[in-house]
């Protein structure tokens, strides 16, 4: 084991040596570019482009590049990368995560690495979590990449496809994750190439990178279309579900969050509903509704999970505590949310398309990230994205003093204890910023402080609108911020006049979450710059990691230490250690189930790439899809005539292979059994191919010219593959959801999801080809172009 450390360390050494000497090297052009003009510092955009197109590559530019830029922003923004930031930014462009403390500056260090890769003219990606930091970063770094004569376009959600199309156009593009993601699936919807929006992915830089690809990579992107649901049903389930009784009608597993019906349970739903058996085959639709309706009433919890705001349920995003507008829970726990608090039932919807963060951004030809926590989740990004986690060292050292947890036996003596903390440090004008888990809990808060008479701001997912401002000011004398969370990410909170005298921004965490992460976000607040700060984490044995994991330990261990005092407190490095455990279960059960997700949804990405690349060459053809068409009739009649000539050539079936052509084919009464009899396989199949090709033939007479045919076999091949293929979707949807039962049998859910997927797909590409055939042969032209 010790051998194992001492080669991991010296290779994170060894790693940090070898861009240290790149810095070196950029450092080395920094005189010269010092003494050019702003013309002549200008110009070399121009030079690098063209030296690029003469057969350098972009590592052979990046020292000149880099102390370009360098000197760019110096004269630009008044702001000159450090080395530090050089070595991170040389880490971008390599395509791998930077890990920066907090207020290192990240969004300075990117534009090295934005600057390079933009040179090669195929587009860069900065992603960041929210529109407010796009807006915002493009608008500052902007500035210094206009100046040397690149273009930057900003992508948000309220644009039309005109803009978005110019946005992407642009050598520098910042974007939201969720807008790109959107953006990808619509331009996989058009029907026409001039409509798609965005150029082929190449290379992303995404800022919070451990937000948007570890904390946001379960929830998978979805289009949705309206489709027939009923409302009535999930209002007779939450009227059954509110008259059970924990422990007797039902049962809740906290470690897991499932909720199940006990014997009493299913007894009470079968008399409710007037069943014989709840778990029939007829009830199928029923007991997903009951299943949907407990989770609403005894798992999602309002104000934590979800917020109603204007007679609306809205989603709470459990990692940074904003609200995710537009965002519903799938599979109908919404609209079973909606029954429970008397809300207007939305309708289902149908998926049409979806994709996860983790595929969308494995797409890319490159991609790294920045971040001030990604260390605890390497193992993700190496073994999911292939992307190594290099630690930066800080500019300055860190000043800041990080206090071991404190443990109280109750949430009250807990809250007690953070008022009386906030009073004493407020007293001195120290500035706090107190890290809350639920948007409920900073709500309770805030009152406490309001009965203290101590002004305050509280930053939820209730009010995020002025969050950056309120967090930029939270380093100032007497400040006190209450936030959920990550709430205001991304902005760097700097110390007033006079406050690093009296002990810099004091955090006070009020739980620990369950990622390790985001606690070092919350700490790593405080301290920027070599700044002083200062940490403390309340916890008490009632908080819901403590209840999950491990609580009953701990009470037995107060027992033996004879703590029994409802204030009495524990500030033990055992307390912290024995969390930081419970935080390591839930971070690998996190892990588990995001590796899932993603292992289910590769049988779909194997599957969407083929469709997409099907339509995408059925829009881009510009001459005749005669060689995707004459195929598909050819496949189809195959089928047919293989499904019905089995075993010696006098039991095969002739009657419904002219059925057949009859319906897709040929014109009716134009073959006969007569026609077939006598002939094998390949003859029966070439002789109905060519009837098929006459009617082609008569088609393409029938219209005026080449581009009026090309528009009609488009308009026949992409209507069905939509039509299809959202289905499609659907049944997969479904079939995920069920698969997991197949386990009870001994056979492996995923297993069994790849093999039945792969039937599924194949039985959909034959309905398209017979379809398409159909169409195509029995559509009459005229009315097709007049419709």
């Amino acid at each position: 084991m010790a051998n194992f450390l001492r080669t991991w360390i010296e290779s994170d050494s060894r790693e940090l040596k070898r861009l240290e000497k790149i810095a070196a090297k950029v450092e080395s052009h920094a005189d010269a570019m010092a003494a050019y003009s702003d013309e002549e510092l200008k110009a070399k955009t121009e030079e690098y482009k063209q030296r690029y197109q003469n057969g350098e590559t972009l590592n052979d530019l990046l020292p000149e590049a880099f102390a370009t830029i360098r000197e760019a922003d110096k004269r630009v923004l008044g702001l000159y990368p450090f080395k530090v930031q050089i070595m991170g930014s040389t880490v971008l462009h390599e395509g791998n995560i930077a890990e920066m403390r907090t207020g290192e500056g990240k969004t300075l260090t990117a534009t090295m690495a934005v600057y390079l890769n933009a040179l090669a003219g195929k587009g860069v990606h900065v992603v960041t979590v929210n529109e407010y930091l796009s807006a915002r970063d493009a608008a500052e770094m902007g500035e210094v990449y206009n100046w040397l004569g690149l273009s930057v376009g900003i992508n948000a959600s309220d644009m039309t496809p005109d803009e978005k199309r110019d946005a992407y156009n642009a050598d520098i593009t910042y974007s939201t994750n969720s807008e790109l993601g959107f953006d990808y699936l619509r331009d996989n919807m058009v029907t026409e190439a001039d409509e798609r929006s965005q150029r082929p992915l190449n290379f992303a830089i995404v800022d919070e990178v451990d937000s948007i690809l570890i904390d946001e990579a379960r929830t998978p992107l979805i289009i949705s279309g309206p489709s027939s649901g009923t409302t009535a049903l999930y209002e007779r389930a939450d009227r059954f579900v509110k008259t059970l009784t924990e422990k007797t009608d039902y049962k809740v597993d906290l470690e897991s969050k499932t909720i199940s019906l006990t014997n009493a349970g299913i007894h009470k739903a079968e008399e409710f509903f007037n069943l014989a058996n709840l778990y029939d085959a007829e009830n199928t639709a029923l007991t997903h509704h009951l299943d949907q309706s407990l989770r609403a009433n005894y798992i999602m919890l309002k104000d934590k999970d979800y917020v109603v705001s204007d007679d609306e349920v809205m989603i709470v995003d459990s990692f940074t505590g904003r609200i995710m507008d537009g965002r519903r829970f799938s599979d109908g726990l919404h609209q079973a949310i909606e029954a429970k608090e008397h809300v207007e039932i939305q309708e289902e919807n149908k998926t049409m398309a979806n994709i996860t963060y983790q595929n969308f951004f494995r797409m890319y030809k490159k991609l790294s990230g920045m971040t001030g926590t990604a260390q605890t989740e390497k193992e993700e990004f190496r073994e999911i994205y292939n992307m190594e986690i290099i630690s930066i060292p800080t500019n300055m050292p860190v000043a800041r003093l990080d206090e071991a947890d404190l443990l109280y036996p109750s949430l009250k003596s807990k809250f007690d204890a953070v008022i009386d903390l906030v009073k004493e440090l407020h007293g001195k004008g120290q500035p706090i910023l107190i890290g809350t888990v639920a948007v409920e809990t900073s709500e309770y808060l805030s009152h406490l402080l309001d009965n203290e008479g101590i002004p305050h701001n509280v930053l939820n997912a209730k009010n995020h609108a002025r969050e950056a401002e309120i967090i930029a000011n939270a380093g100032q004398n007497g400040a006190v911020t209450i936030a959920t969370n990550m709430a205001g990410r991304g902005t760097d909170i700097k110390l007033g006049p006079g406050v690093a005298e009296i002990g810099g921004l004091a955090v006070i965490g009020t739980e620990r979450h369950e990622s390790r992460r985001i606690d070092n976000q919350l700490r790593g607040r405080s301290g920027r710059q070599g700044d002083k700060g200062y940490s403390q984490f309340f916890l008490s044995l009632e908080d819901d990691l403590m209840l999950r994991f491990g609580a009953e330990r701990i009470k037995n261990m107060m027992q033996r230490m004879n703590v029994a005092d409802e204030d009495a407190v524990i500030k033990n490095k055992l307390i912290t250690r024995s969390v930081e455990s419970a935080q390591k279960r839930v971070e690998g059960n996190n892990y588990d189930s995001r590796k899932n997700v993603l292992q289910y949804d590769d049988v779909m990405r194997e599957q969407r790439e083929v469709m997409y690349a099907e339509r995408n060459q059925i829009i881009d053809e510009d001459k005749s899809l005669e060689n995707v068409l004459k195929p598909m009739v050819k496949r189809t009649i195959q089928r047919v005539v293989e499904a019905h000539t089995l075993g010696k050539q006098e039991e095969w079936e002739l009657e419904p292979i002219v059925d057949f052509a009859t319906a897709v084919l040929v014109k009716e009464d134009e073959l006969a059994v007569s026609d077939l009899t006598g002939k094998t396989k390949e003859e029966i199949i070439d002789f109905l191919y060519q009837k098929g090709m006459d009617v082609y033939d008569e088609k393409v007479k029938q219209l005026y010219d080449a581009d009026q045919m090309l528009e009609f076999e488009k308009v026949v091949i992409l209507r069905v593959v939509d039509n299809h293929w959202t289905d499609h979707i659907d049944a997969m949807d479904q079939l995920r959801q069920g698969i997991g039962l197949r386990g009870y049998g001994q056979l492996n859910p995923l297993v069994e999801y790849q093999t039945e997927g792969y039937r599924m797909f194949e039985e959909m590409v034959a309905d398209i080809e017979y379809d398409v055939t159909r169409l195509f042969m029995k559509a009459e032209i005229r009315q097709n172009l007049n419709a």
